[in-house]
């Protein structure tokens, strides 16, 4: 209703144009949005609001002269001026029967649109170096990424989702690393683990394994591992890596290297499929290497005369396109940099034709957006083309106390860990329930609570207690055709503010693609749930008898239907039973 609404006030406007009221505009922006309160009518707009300066009018006297020039519709009951030239709009009751009729008739496509049709959206989430399990901070991410994903499929956008796999450079190196001590220690040496390495129990899992498979294979003194280190931590482990470069074969670094990653990679893919989340592709930094991109993204900076060299290292202007400094792409000892393959990693995103980039980062990469950006903008590419989300870590907490996490020293609740104790349905509703920018608590007790204090459990329950008064027929051997059913019997005030909700239904799916919100989603089928079971407590649907039970019945079958489609879309289900 929302767009014909918008279409009888653009009518109104050329209307007054033509018989000289109005001046011609080239361009402007006014909102339809539904009301909150019944009596400000079923929506309302601003547009007189926005055009009372340019037409050199008052804002009201403005909106009562739209109001006259709308042309007749025959689901507006009336139309009002309100306050400083609001214009509000009461629907008739044509337009809650037609609700019903499209919610019937399009089923679990109800909501769906064409609006981001022919756009190619690539949407990039989680991308959690594969050096130790994903843990509950990587599951808020995976939600949300996965929920905009098909929030923006149902809004007719070609959308894909891409994780792109960590598995080159130092990371990895210190995956590898730490794999290699704890091998060594299973052949027998006596070692004290360097400060600064992964120390996760995953880790003498893969050296198990490493050994299991390998023998000795890879087995070499240990003593010279620790010569000439420095005193800085990171200095240190850079100096271990470079040792056990050279002290192991090129061939055992790349197989404990490999194993580590490879291992770390499939338990993540598994993590997510077990959460709901399948990505489109997996997309290999080696691979990306291999493949000479970087080379060819150097070559087009150096084509632009964006690259120039420095203290020995190649370097991007990218403060000419609004980053605070300049970067490095090539240090001094050839070696590129991580900023060189992300900025590669998108040369490439656009060059597979993807008109919009959705980046869904952690909150810490805030500062990373300006070069990603200033790189796109020196590439020849729109830098308006890449969107980031940041999210923030989710903090947990049980029996009111926060459980701290750290991925380096192997304390971390894991989502897998997570998945158990919740279950996926509670982990990605309260994950999504607010905006990836929101601090977030996550209450385990609560989400394991089944009371209305449970979000999810409050609205699963709605659907599960619909489901329920239909078993309850087929129990009794009622025979119900809701085909006949006539919705002009509904006049309560639940069922008018149920009818209300439905009709939002579509624009608030809408809205959540435009604006990559798909917490939209969840605040509405939460509201909905408590429309309905503010209208369940309140009226009775088998024991009313003959016309009213067939019309309240087909009030919460289409209700039913909503929940359930608004529960797909952020990849959550709908029980039957609870």
């Amino acid at each position: 209703m929302l767009e014909e609404i918008r279409s009888l006030l653009q009518q109104s406007i050329k209307s007054l144009r033509e018989s000289g009221k109005l001046d011609h505009i080239e361009s402007f922006i006014f909102t339809v949005d539904y009301t909150r309160e019944k009596e400000r009518g079923d929506v309302a707009s601003n547009i007189a609001l926005v055009l009372a300066n340019a037409a050199r009018s008052n804002p009201r006297e403005l909106a009562e002269n739209i109001i006259q020039h709308l042309p007749f519709s025959p689901f507006i009951d009336r139309t009002e001026a309100a306050g400083p030239g609001f214009i509000n709009f009461f629907f008739t009751r044509e337009v809650w029967t037609r609700v019903i009729e499209e919610i019937r008739n399009s089923k679990q496509d109800y909501g769906k649109s064409k609006i981001g049709a022919g756009q190619k959206v690539l949407v990039e989430f989680v991308s959690s170096n594969p050096t130790g399990p994903l843990h509950v901070g990587h599951g808020r991410g995976a939600a949300y990424g996965d929920a905009l994903v098909r929030v923006l499929q149902a809004a007719g956008y070609d959308a894909q989702s891409e994780y792109y796999i960590n598995d080159a450079g130092r990371q990895i190196d210190i995956l590898a690393l730490s794999i290699w001590i704890r091998y060594l220690e299973l052949c027998g040496d006596s070692i004290a683990f360097p400060e600064g390495l992964y120390l996760g129990d995953y880790i003498f899992d893969i050296a198990a394994q490493l050994r299991r498979e390998d023998g000795n294979a890879h087995y070499q003194v240990s003593s010279d591992l620790f010569e000439s280190l420095p005193g800085d931590i990171d200095e240190k482990i850079d100096t271990l890596i470079k040792n056990m470069k050279s002290i192991l074969s090129e061939g055992s670094f790349s197989r404990i290297r490999m194993l580590g990653s490879s291992i770390l990679v499939t338990d993540i893919k598994k993590d997510l499929t077990e959460f709901g989340v399948e990505f489109d592709r997996w997309y290999s930094e080696k691979s990306l290497i291999d493949s000479g991109a970087l080379d060819r993204m150097v070559g087009v900076l150096q084509g632009a005369g964006q690259l120039y060299k420095k203290d020995g290292a190649q370097w991007f202007r990218s403060t000419a396109f609004g980053d605070d400094k300049d970067r490095v792409l090539i240090r001094a000892n050839g070696n590129y940099t991580y900023f060189a393959t992300d900025v590669a990693y998108h040369m490439d995103k656009l060059d597979r034709g993807f008109s919009k980039l959705i980046n869904i980062w952690g909150a810490d990469h805030h500062g990373y957006i300006a070069r990603v950006k200033a790189a796109i903008a020196a590439l020849g590419k729109d830098p308006d083309q890449l969107a980031v989300a940041l999210v923030q870590f989710a903090v947990l907490y049980q029996g009111g106390e926060k459980i701290g996490m750290s991925t380096r020293s192997g304390a971390f609740v894991t989502l897998q860990e997570l998945r158990h104790k919740v279950g996926r349905d509670a982990g990605r509703f309260l994950y999504v329930l607010r905006k990836p920018e929101q601090h977030m608590d996550f209450d385990l007790d609560l989400a394991v609570k089944q009371s209305k204090d449970n979000p999810v459990y409050y609205v699963q329950y709605a659907h599960a207690r619909i489901c329920s008064v239909f078993q309850q027929l087929q129990e009794r051997d009622m025979n119900i055709n809701l085909h006949s059913a006539d919705a002009d019997l509904l006049t309560e005030i639940q069922e008018l503010e149920l009818l209300r909700s439905l009709a939002r239904y579509p624009e608030v799916v809408a809205q959540s693609a435009r604006n990559y919100e798909p917490h939209q989603v969840a605040y509405y089928i939460k509201d909905l749930a408590t429309d309905f079971h503010a209208y369940y407590n309140a009226h009775p649907f088998i024991a009313v008898k003959g016309p009213l039970r067939l019309a309240r019945l087909l009030l919460i079958d289409a209700t039913r239907q909503v929940l359930a489609n608004g529960l797909k879309l952020l990849g959550v289900a709908a029980p039957e039973r609870m």
